[in-house]
């Protein structure tokens, strides 16, 4: 008896950190993920101002 309240023990005790890690992964991804879209919209905010500075310019040039 005593060895299978010590074995329910350590396997709980097993699960409990199983499912911390398993949060902190979770965690992670969504962050990750979160990062990412960020870094898209700011790149995509960049090339489409490059694009509108590069028509002025040509704009610009045409009239003179």
């Amino acid at each position: 008896m005593a060895n299978a309240i010590l074995f329910t023990n350590a396997f709980l005790s097993y699960l409990v950190m199983f499912l911390v890690f398993l949060a902190l992964i979770v965690a992670a991804v969504f962050a990750g993920i979160a990062v990412r879209k960020n870094k898209n919209k700011k790149e995509e905010v960049q090339k489409s101002a490059a694009n509108l500075e590069a028509a002025a310019s040509s704009a610009d040039n045409n009239i003179a």
